[in-house]
């Protein structure tokens, strides 16, 4: 990206987020890509949006994602540093060496060669540079993002440089560096895959590697002074005070004592170093809390499992993982109760995906299922470094002798989940920060807010000033030294003018440093710190379900929280529960449901039922066998029990628990038990069904499945029912399904339509079901069909997909489902509110487009009255076209504001891909500008964190991104505000963010109330401490034009130091704590006073200026009434003696006191008992404090400037009448100003607050309910263009081998283990069908299974044959048809 593009970006957040990742060369790729003309879209100059001239050189990267081309463009991405990364190794990456996503990574075991390593001088400029560049670039050289990297699959230089800046700090590695002299791994050093001997902790600590332990704070002992000194000194008001404290030092210089500002600066970093400690430690014992975790670990000594703490975990172990317990570190799996070793691991922790994927141990392991004989297991793994690709793994175990090769199907990471096994047996090969999942986190951010970013630009201009104002008084020096005829007393002769001006300079420095409030960050970290403490002890903000409190982790970040632009949410586990349920169906053209809602009663409209009837009807009319429906919801009932692949397992206490791999898939099993036709019995060929009302049994014989895939959007199961005659069942989107139906016979379409379009409407899940008798005839022919395709080796889905369209045709449309997809708690009205509010909402999910489009419409994010703006493109020139289409279509209407009420977004991965990229953008951003929600599903985590990345650059709206998996680490850091969720998907997004929620639910009060709140308060201190030091030390400036800019002082030294430690510390306090310009109630009621916070009505660069003249104003207004007052010398004490220069320094000090504390009276909404403490209290303590103070300190030595002060100030009448006179004439001017604000132009909060006062109650008509009408009437038209449908089954295929391996009525062994039943040709008295041993035999690489699994593994197997799991993958099929011995 050109600087041009830059231009008008305020600067990022981020102070310090390290990215461990370099990608020097990536700039270098060879593109296939052109790149776009600088003339515009098409030709046409009118729709460009981009305007960066280096798109004409752009290169488009060639990626090598095993999820597929991420498109997105990270050579422009310095946006998650303020400064270039002060810790990057700056070498190349050998991309030519890593297969471009057509193929497996390849396995290097040499080091990847990396450029010449600077001399001494080279590195010493690059880290000056470095350490002093802002925003900077460097050339040919740029900070990558953290999960850019999912194709590095071995020992490249991106993961040495990883570990090679993480471990620069670390205490630990530097101590057994350079003090135990011990190096890291040789291996890893070496650059060489990594040696991991089984069962021998021995031989595996002599390699170095490292323990189990994490840690996500921002800091350890080494890194955290530098750290620390590093943020607080880039706050140039703290720079600028230590060059003040330094000046001070000089003898013959100060004006005033020179340890006054060096001590206010040393309890400033303190404070704010023991509030960073405080928080770090909460985010230390949030890590202890996970390190010290159980787990179950071998121990050969005793030949059982110990259990021991995560943190114990060493390589080379063998872990016992039992059901739904987390993976505690990257392991390979060896067994599992499940036959061939089978699992099933939950990853909605790490990639967003709800589905379960299923691993298998090898063949050769699978049988060492009893804790005994694992002493027995010695042998060594040959396996890849460490780094943060999840989706790929190489690497050898040897076992006697023999080599085995592993995979990812292998491969269980950290972070994820075991359901629906009994247990697992898995070798840890990488633990701690080497796992895959610490490889994709970064080191906790350092945030800066948007509104200390505007303070140290405005203490720089600050300074400018301050700078003016010195060159005037030492230039005023010089010149009265010039002309000192009428000083001869002095003798000024032969004074060095040079000399004089630069003494002058810093003498002016000094006496005019506090210009710049030395306590506003001291003061503003603790008014932060108790904000961050009443937000945590909320108790609406409180989870009592799960004990979980709103915890915020990053207490600098609260006033953020009012003046939020965009949200960017995760779905799984933060809108929705992940769990389904079976809401409703319509059987027959009737639609049933087990509560009816009130009103919604069947009747019948233009010929069709709407509304519902009660599950009990139906149970009715099924027993009524007379009636035609009858045998129609039996087909329905039975379609929805045996047309699936769920496996049931028979619990202790009798219930039955379904194992699927789908959500939905378990529901709709659920649903049909709940309505008594229960699944019961699986088996190699065929399944049980009891019907609880009769209680028979029916069995139906599995012939053939035909699985789902995003293509098809159906999944069919064809039956050999119990009267001996063929079914054809098929459930899929509706889309599909009616176009495949019988128009003869199909006479409930009209009704299951309208029913659908309800169900939509409503935002759940549909399906429909159909179903088909299929002569026997006519399914040999097609078996024959279907064999042949399954055992092709040219293009074999494709020819499947193709068999399968020949048997679904001329189905009956039973009837369709809807499941929800139950949300969070006030999902819909949250984001109602938060609308309201002016936010626009992003949602960023896996899912598919059907299933987004429904989530959004059940949360309300979407209405039936928007337009949906749709981009699913399969290149980038059509999504360039669809873009710029839209745009010119957008721009050609003209379309009003409420016209843009009513856009959504949707965008599919693949297009958002492309759309990231560099030269595409901007037109993604133009339109999601325009848009009110923005909806982008099948995105990877990568492009999560791209999309906030790409808003956060080009716009400076602050964003906030909340999530609860471990793939939303990355969105989170990157926004300026991060919300982790402490949900279903573990606590990784929590430990890990600024802020930790319990509901999704609780962003509505923490952003609309606490955070307009803390916007507000923060505000007002920060502008009042500024105001309150211009007040008082402006008056040092116009008394230098008194005393011949001699650079005396009108106050004495430490009386100004008291100023802001003492007599004006509370006021800012109490308004930043305990103020409120509006209730929480009336926020919540009227969100739209949020707004005030986006459009920075409490803090601007014009606001802070306002307030700085205002304090000049005031200045001057004490100073020349003063000097009126006294100088007639008419403050005569009680032996005629005048008034003294210290005593008329109290003076202007006690009126500038009691002025500033009448502004604080002004500008205060709310007055408590701590505002009375704050206000009237300090001014009281002040004129208590001095005449104690003057009277004894100087006889200490102390502020002897005060001898004899005290009596002629308290007794003088010209004193009192000052404090009369003085503050009203310069409040006064504030007054008026504030009454013509309120009276004629009246802000939104000034009107509530009105309210408030008098307790107005808001009377305006209550439109919902004609609301509800209008979208009622627009809903049937939108929704007959967009209905979802809910299959969230696995694409990856296999499925019918892996439920062929099941035989439920078989016992587990004495250790829990099931054996593949579909090895044992009695256990069923069906046999098994050729089409499935044809299928599950389609694999080059067979693997011979044992007969008995605790026999000898040199035993003859030669029977029979195990595949890998993915049948259906097309690189790795059989080279021809003799391995399908039959």
């Amino acid at each position: 990206m050109s600087s041009n593009n830059r231009k008008g970006n305020t600067q990022d957040d981020t102070l310090f987020d390290i990215d461990f990742l370099g990608d020097s060369n990536y700039n270098n790729q060879n593109s296939n890509s052109n790149a776009p003309s600088k003339s515009g879209i098409n030709g046409s100059s009118s729709y460009q949006i981009t305007n960066d001239d280096s798109h004409d050189n752009y290169v488009r990267p060639n990626h090598a994602s095993p999820e597929g081309n991420s498109h997105g463009s990270l050579h422009d991405d310095n946006i998650e540093n303020d400064i270039d990364n002060p810790f990057e190794n700056a070498d190349s990456i050998d991309w030519d060496n890593i297969d471009g996503g057509n193929g497996p990574a390849v396995f290097h075991t040499e080091p990847v060669p990396t450029r010449p390593a600077q001399g001494f001088f080279g590195r010493t400029m690059n880290n000056i540079r470095n350490g002093f560049t802002f925003g900077g670039k460097k050339d040919n050289d740029f900070e990558s993002y953290e999960m850019s990297h999912y194709n590095a699959v071995t020992t490249t230089e991106m993961d040495e440089d990883y570990a090679s800046s993480r471990d620069r700090f670390n205490i630990k590695v530097l101590f057994n560096r350079y003090i135990l002299r011990k190096g890291a791994a040789r291996s890893e050093a070496a650059g060489e895959p990594r040696l991991i001997h089984v069962n021998d902790r021995q031989e595996n600590h002599k390699m170095g590697y490292i323990d189990n332990h994490i840690s996500t704070t921002k800091y350890n002992a080494a890194t955290f002074l530098p750290k620390f000194l590093f943020q607080e000194f880039s706050k140039y008001a703290n720079l600028f005070f230590l060059c003040t404290s330094a000046i001070q030092q000089v003898p013959h210089v100060s004006p005033t004592n020179r340890y006054t500002t060096i001590g206010t600066l040393l309890v400033v970093l303190i404070v704010s170093a023991m509030k960073e400690i405080v928080e770090d430690f909460k985010r230390a014992s949030s890590d202890k809390e996970l390190n010290n975790s159980k787990t179950w670990v071998y121990s050969p000594g005793t030949s059982e499992f110990l259990e021991k703490r995560w943190i114990d975990i060493k390589v080379g172990d063998i872990i016992k993982v039992s059901s739904e317990e987390a993976i505690p570190a990257d392991l390979i799996v060896l067994s599992s109760s499940e036959p061939e070793g089978l699992c099933y691991i939950e990853t909605a922790n790490l990639d967003g995906e709800t589905n379960l994927k299923i691993k298998q141990a090898r063949q050769e392991t699978c049988k060492f299922i009893d804790s005994r004989i694992l002493n027995s297991l010695h042998g060594k793994v040959l396996s890849e470094q460490p780094n943060s690709s999840l989706y790929t793994y190489e690497g050898t175990l040897t076992l006697n002798g023999q080599d085995i090769p592993l995979s990812p199907e292998q491969m269980i990471l950290r972070g994820a989940t075991l359901r629906n096994t009994g247990w697992i047996f898995g070798l840890v090969i990488f633990t701690g920060h080497e796992t895959k999942l610490m490889r994709n986190a970064t080191a906790t951010p350092i945030k800066r807010t948007a509104v200390e970013r505007i303070i140290n630009m405005q203490i720089i201009a600050l300074f400018g000033v301050l700078i003016v104002l010195i060159l005037i008084s030492s230039i005023g020096n010089v010149i009265m030294t010039s002309s000192s005829k009428h000083l001869s007393y002095l003798y000024l002769e032969g004074t060095n003018k040079a000399a004089l001006f630069f003494k002058d300079f810093l003498t002016y420095w000094i006496l005019f440093s506090n210009l710049v409030p030395i306590s506003l960050f001291v003061t503003v970290e603790l008014i932060k710190y108790y904000q961050a403490y009443m937000i945590g002890s909320d108790l609406e903000l409180y989870y009592e379900e799960t004990d979980t409190p709103t915890v915020v982790r990053t207490s600098s970040l609260v006033e953020e929280l009012g003046q939020i632009e965009y949200i960017f949410s995760d779905k799984t586990g933060t809108l929705t529960r992940n769990i389904m349920e079976f809401k409703s169906c319509s059987i027959a053209g009737r639609c049933y449901i087990e509560n009816i809602p009130e009103d919604r009663k069947a009747t019948i409209e233009d010929g069709v039922e709407v509304g519902y009837r009660s599950f009990e009807d139906m149970k009715t009319r099924l027993r009524d066998t007379a009636e035609g429906e009858s045998e129609v919801i039996d087909e329905f009932l039975t379609l929805l029990s045996t047309c699936h692949t769920v496996i049931p397992e028979f619990q202790t206490n009798g219930a039955i628990k379904y194992q699927a791999a789908s959500p939905d898939e378990g529901a709709l099993v659920q649903g049909s038990a709940d309505l008594g036709y229960k699944f019961i019995i699986r088996k190699p060929s065929s399944i049980t069904i009891l019907i609880e009302e009769t209680g028979e049994e029916r069995e139906y014989e599995l012939l053939n499945i035909c699985e789902f895939n995003s293509t098809r959007k159906r999944m069919s199961a064809i039956f050999r029912t119990p009267d001996g005659s063929i079914k054809l069942f098929c459930k899929g989107a509706d889309t599909v399904i009616l176009e495949r139906l019988d128009p003869d016979t199909n006479i409930y379409v009209d009704a299951t339509m309208r029913h659908l379009e309800d169900y939509a409407s409503a935002g759940l899940r549909t399906l429909c079901l159909a179903s088909r008798n299929v002569p026997e005839e006519e399914y040999q022919e097609w078996k024959q069909i279907y064999d042949k395709a399954s055992t092709t080796l040219e293009n074999r889905s494709q020819q499947m997909d193709d068999a399968a369209e020949i048997i679904e045709k001329k189905l009956f449309l039973v009837g369709a489902t809807a499941i929800e997809d139950k949300l969070q708690d006030d999902v819909p009205d949250t984001i109602h509110t938060l609308q309201e509010a002016g936010i626009k909402i992003w949602v960023l999910t896996g899912d598919r487009q059907e299933t987004a489009i429904n989530i959004g419409m059940s949360c309300k994010l979407l209405t039936e009255d928007m337009n949906l703006l749709v981009i699913n493109e399969e290149t980038k020139e059509d999504t360039r076209r669809n873009m710029v289409e839209k745009i010119e279509a957008l721009h050609d209407e003209k379309v009003t504001v409420h016209d843009l009420n009513t856009l959504a977004l949707v965008i599919d991965g693949k297009s958002l891909g492309f759309a990231l990229e560099s030269d595409l953008e901007d037109y993604l951003l133009t339109i999601g500008k325009l848009c009110k929600a923005v909806i982008c599903c099948r995105v990877s985590p990568l492009q999560k964190a791209l999309v906030v990345k790409m808003v956060k650059r080009k716009t400076s709206s602050l964003l906030l991104a909340v999530g609860d998996g471990a793939n939303d680490v990355s969105m989170i850091q990157a926004a300026h505000v991060g919300v982790g969720i402490s949900g279903m998907e573990g606590m990784q997004a929590a430990r890990s963010a600024d802020l930790a929620i319990g509901q999704f639910k609780f962003l509505k009060k923490l952003l609309i109330v606490h955070g307009s709140w803390s916007y507000q308060r923060i505000s007002v201190a920060i502008l009042y401490s500024f105001y309150k030091n211009t007040a008082l030390y402006m008056t040092q400036f116009w008394y230098v034009f008194s005393n011949g800019f001699s650079g005396q002082s009108i106050m004495e030294s430490w009386a100004l130091s008291f100023y802001n430690v003492f007599f004006t510390v509370l006021p800012p306090f109490i308004l930043g704590v305990f103020d409120q310009f509006v209730s929480g109630r009336l926020l919540e009621r009227y969100p739209q006073l949020y707004k005030l916070g986006q459009r920075g009505k409490f803090f601007s660069v014009r606001i802070f200026w306002s307030w700085i003249i205002n304090g000049f104003y005031h200045s001057a207004v004490v100073f020349i009434g003063t000097i009126l007052f006294y100088r007639y010398g008419s403050a005569l004490n009680m032996h005629g003696e005048v008034a003294d220069h210290w005593s008329w320094g109290v003076t202007i000090y006690t009126c500038s006191i009691l002025i500033v504390l009448g502004k604080a009276a002004l500008v205060t909404n709310m007055w408590t008992k701590f505002t009375l403490f704050a206000i009237p209290g300090s001014l009281a303590f002040w004129l208590v404090f001095f005449p104690i103070y003057g009277s004894i300190f100087p006889y200490a030595n102390i502020s002897r400037e005060y001898f004899g002060v005290v009596p002629h100030v308290y007794r003088s009448g010209v004193f009192w009448l000052s404090l009369l006179v003085l503050p009203f004439f310069a409040l006064i001017r504030d007054f008026v100003w504030k009454y013509y604000k309120r009276m004629y132009e009246p802000e939104s909060y000034h009107l509530v607050q009105e309210m408030q006062k008098y307790n107005i109650s808001d009377n305006r008509p209550h439109l919902q309910h004609f609301q509800d009408a209008i979208r009622k009437v627009r809903q049937v038209q939108r929704m007959k263009k967009q209905r979802g449908f809910a299959f969230s089954q696995t694409e990856e295929g296999g499925q019918e081998k892996i439920i062929r391996m099941y035989d439920t009525t078989q016992k587990r062994g004495v250790y829990g283990e099931l054996h593949d039943a579909s090895l044992n040709p009695f256990s069923d008295s069906f046999a098994v069908s050729k089409t499935a041993q044809a299928t599950s035999q389609n694999r080059k690489d067979d693997v011979n299974v044992i007969d008995n699994p605790f026999g000898d593994s040199n035993a003859d197997a030669s029977h029979s044959t195990l595949p890998d799991l993915q049948a259906n993958n097309d690189n790795d099929l059989l080279d021809d048809d003799t391995s399908f011995g039959l």
